[in-house]
């Protein structure tokens, strides 16, 4: 037995000895900075400590050149493991500063325009699911690729150093293969010019990571054996840091990840939160109970604009099954929106020519919550000639403003009543989100100014608001517009949306771009169809 362990702690030396070796070499080869990923979890704080120790073993004449590690805030990371994160990096840079390495650590996030919250609240996104994943770009991608190409601007090239392993998935393997060129060390980026790849841990397997975790301290004092338990409770994977737009779906959802969104809807259910919780962190049942009920909502047609943030028209082909003889319209299973069966006759049928007309004869608002349970018809020929009558549904656009204010109302509920037992303050959305959220309501038609007041109404105190951003026009002007554009059948969304327009140019001695933006609000499809 004794031989046997000696055995495998004699490989485990081999392999970790070898690794470093490799590192040194690859460090020292040329002047180009290193960009390290670091997620928090197992494979990317392998890469760190690696990298660490290897420099730590360097003579202090060849430590050359920058080293960055860097991190991703999405801004709605959950909250354990973000501040574990933040906690990290700062042990991390104390303790490169003491041994005198060359070594900054910087955590990335995104613009305030892009994050999750203005997106969604203020833009009325749907949230994201496996066929429309838009936050992985905006949150992780974006932000990471743009402190890269920041280096680049200033040092030419990079080294981007990331904890990708061969056998995570035949996957990852395969593309890690494909990009390596015999005889080099570096692989180059496939979306970043004058970025480069370098995998050191490429040919760990899962038990060679923890054997090196579990038998090497951190030296920043970090508790590898905590790392391990958390994986152990959780069973579940690791979020990586995300560079390449390429190989993103690839990587997965983090949505059963503990290293992942609190509020992920790509998964139909979140484990990361459930695991926590059964763990014993009770107090992170509101996220939970927030998380399950927006994914709820996504899907229903009467928390959803019926055209495109572009005012675009489209249409859903749905399909009539008999059901005991009686035709019903089937609504296919969706996200956690369950398989329905729905009644033909509770629809109005109309030719899709006609649509307009009918809009018009019933005064219908696309814009807001009723779901009016129109099927349009149309023919379409079949690849053998024959002409087939089809129904669909008018499609769904972002979240009404009603359910937006919903959205944000419960989400603040849920931030101002969370028990966070490291951090009482802890932001689930932040003051500068809000703000510009407010600017985004009031393009797209809140003159009431809604946000101020529902803000003192949830918290119980009040901020300092943009004195830039105040109503144009009190309640009774606003009543006096709308009751004009019923009048000349003017619709009072446009007319708001061209008055934005107008305000967002005013003061501005050339004002190039107005007319198309006018133009552009004009010829919106929900106006014309």
């Amino acid at each position: 037995m004794s031989g046997i362990i000696s055995n495998l702690l004699s490989k485990q030396m081999s392999i970790v000895d070898d690794a470093k070796e490799h590192i040194k070499r690859a460090y020292k080869e040329d002047n180009r900075p290193w960009v390290v990923g670091y997620s928090g979890g197992k494979d990317s704080t392998v890469v760190v400590q690696l990298v660490f120790e290897a420099l730590s073993e360097l003579p202090k004449e060849e430590l050359h050149k920058k080293v960055y590690v860097i991190s991703s805030d999405t801004l709605v990371e959950t909250p354990l493991i973000i501040n574990s994160i933040t906690r990290t990096l700062r042990r991390i840079q104390d303790e490169a500063l003491t041994r005198d390495l060359p070594i900054e650590t910087h955590k990335v996030k995104p613009v305030i325009k892009q994050s999750f919250w203005v997106n969604i609240i203020g833009k009325g996104y749907p949230t994201p699911n496996q066929h429309f994943r838009w936050c992985t770009d905006r949150l992780k991608i974006d932000p990471a690729n743009q402190f890269i190409m920041d280096k680049v601007s200033s040092f030419g090239e990079v080294i981007m150093v990331l904890g990708v392993r061969e056998d995570e998935s035949a996957t990852r393997g395969n593309v890690i293969r494909s990009h390596t060129v015999q005889g080099k060390t570096f692989m180059r980026h496939t979306t970043l010019s004058n970025a480069y790849v370098y995998a050191p841990i490429r040919a760990f397997t899962l038990d060679d990571v923890w054997n090196y975790l579990l038998n090497h301290p951190s030296p920043w004092g970090d508790d590898n054996h905590e790392l391990h338990r958390l994986y152990q409770d959780s069973n579940s994977g690791e979020c990586p840091l995300v560079v390449d737009k390429s190989i993103k779906e690839s990587a997965g959802s983090c949505g059963n990840s503990r290293f992942g969104c609190w509020v992920c809807t790509v998964v139909n259910e979140d484990k990361a939160l459930s695991g926590f919780i059964q763990s014993g962190h009770d107090w992170m049942k509101p996220l939970l109970d927030f998380r399950n009920w927006l994914a709820s909502i996504r899907d229903d047609r009467t928390r959803r604009m019926k055209y495109r943030m572009n005012g675009q028209i489209y249409f859903k082909e749905v399909k009539i099954e008999d059901l005991d003889g009686v035709p019903h319209v089937l609504i296919p299973k969706k996200s956690s929106r369950q398989k329905q069966h729905i009644p033909l006759d509770q629809y109005t049928i109309i030719p899709r020519e006609n649509l307009k007309q009918h809009i018009a004869d019933f005064n219908i608002d696309l814009s807001s919550p009723e779901d009016h349970k129109i099927l349009v018809t149309y023919n379409e020929e079949m690849l053998d000639g024959e002409v087939v009558t089809k129904h669909a549904q008018i499609g769904l656009g972002p979240f009404t403003m009603e359910t937006r204010k919903e959205i944000l109302k419960y989400l603040l509920e849920v931030q101002r009543d969370l028990k966070h037992p490291e951090d009482p303050y802890h932001e689930l959305i932040s003051i500068e989100e809000i703000k510009a959220i407010r600017k985004i309501w009031f393009k797209h038609g809140d003159w009431e100014d809604q946000i101020p007041t529902l803000y003192e109404e949830v918290m119980g105190h009040s901020i300092d608001w943009e004195m830039d951003d105040r109503p144009l026009f009190d309640k009774d002007q606003i009543s006096d517009l709308e009751m004009l554009c019923d009048q000349f059948k003017v619709d009072i969304n446009v007319l708001k949306k061209l008055i934005s327009i107008e305000k967002d140019f005013s003061g501005y001695k050339v004002r190039k771009g107005l007319m198309d933006e006018l133009s552009r609000a004009l010829k919106q499809d929900y106006l014309h169809l």
